[in-house]
C-alpha cells in the first residue's frame, strides 16, 4: 500500500536522517500543529494523537498523497517531559533525568485516503548519574532545545551519560524505523 513516495510531516533533522538512512523516497511538508491534548487522555495514547494531528493538517493539502508523521515524548515518573524552553529548563530536565530510568514514546501515523496505519513504540533509558557540570556542558555545547526530554541519545550525552537502553535505539532518536518499514511494506 505505501510503495509510493511519502511526504514527511516533521521538521526533525533526525527523522529526515533515519528515513535516508532507510533508502526511503519522501518530501517534507510541514505546518505548526497544536500538540495539546486531552488531559484525562492516558499518557501512552499521547504521541499518537499528536502524530495523527499532525498528519491530517499536512493531509488537507496533499489529500492523494501518503503522510507519514510522528511525536516523541519522554515520561519520568508518570509526568511527560517535554522540549526545554530555555538553558535553565534543560538543565533542570536533565536534572530531573540524571540516574533514573525513564520512557521514551514515539506515536507514529502513516495515513492516506484509505487508510490509517498508527503505533506507538516504546523504549526504556535509564542514565548514569550526570554532574551539574556535564549537563551544563551538554547544555552549551548541544544546545538539545528542540528535543523532547532536552537530549539526544545519538550526541555526547547519550554517549557518556546512558547506562543502559531496553528497546530501540531508534526510537529514543525519535522514529522507530523497523517499525515504520514494516507497515510501509506491508502489502
Amino acid at each position: 500500500m505505501f510503495q509510493e513516495k511519502l511526504i514527511l510531516a516533521s521538521k526533525s533533522p533526525r527523522r529526515k536522517h533515519l528515513l535516508e538512512l532507510a533508502d526511503i523516497e519522501f518530501d517534507i511538508q510541514t505546518k505548526e500543529t497544536d500538540e495539546s491534548f486531552p488531559t484525562s487522555m492516558p499518557i501512552e495514547e499521547v504521541p499518537e494523537y499528536i502524530a495523527l494531528q499532525k498528519a491530517r493538517d499536512i493531509q488537507l493539502d496533499f489529500p492523494k498523497r501518503t503522510i507519514l508523521a510522528a511525536d516523541t515524548v519522554v515520561v519520568l515518573n508518570g509526568d511527560i517531559i517535554g522540549k526545554p524552553t530555555d538553558r535553565e529548563n534543560a538543565i533542570e530536565i536533565l536534572s530531573r533525568l540524571s540516574g533514573q530510568l525513564h520512557q521514551v514514546i514515539t506515536g507514529v501515523v502513516l495515513v492516506n485516503s484509505v487508510q490509517i496505519i498508527s503505533f506507538s513504540d516504546v523504549t526504556e533509558v535509564e542514565f548514569h548519574p550526570l554532574t551539574l557540570s556535564q549537563i551544563e556542558y551538554y547544555v552549551d555545547k548541544f544546545k538539545p532545545y528542540d528535543k523532547a526530554g532536552a537530549y539526544a541519545i545519538q550526541e555526547w550525552i547519550g554517549v557518556v551519560g546512558i547506562k543502559k537502553i531496553n528497546g530501540c535505539f531508534y526510537n529514543v532518536m525519535g522514529l522507530p524505523i523497523s517499525k515504520v518499514l514494516y507497515h510501509y511494506n506491508k502489502k
